[in-house]
């Protein structure tokens, strides 16, 4: 099965995630989006925020094996 070539790729880092997040959030606020735009907003913004989410599980992973004293690389690329 073949994905949707409009597929958005993952954002390049946390922070970006997050900044892309905020602004769809304000747009989304703001009531001035057409029903298409807010339908393809919030699931933009699903995803963005599902991969804030991993990232930050992924780093508290790695501070609780520093604190355990393991260091294991947190990142798969």
């Amino acid at each position: 099965m073949t994905q949707p070539q409009d597929t958005p790729q993952a954002p390049p880092s946390y922070e970006a995630a997050l900044e892309e997040l905020e602004q769809l959030v304000a747009g989304i606020e703001s009531g001035q989006l057409p029903l298409e735009q807010l339908l393809s907003g919030y699931q933009r913004g699903a995803a963005l925020l599902q991969f804030c989410r991993d990232r930050l599980t992924a780093v508290e992973h790695q501070i609780k094996l520093l604190d355990e004293g393991t260091q294991k690389p947190w990142m798969q690329e």
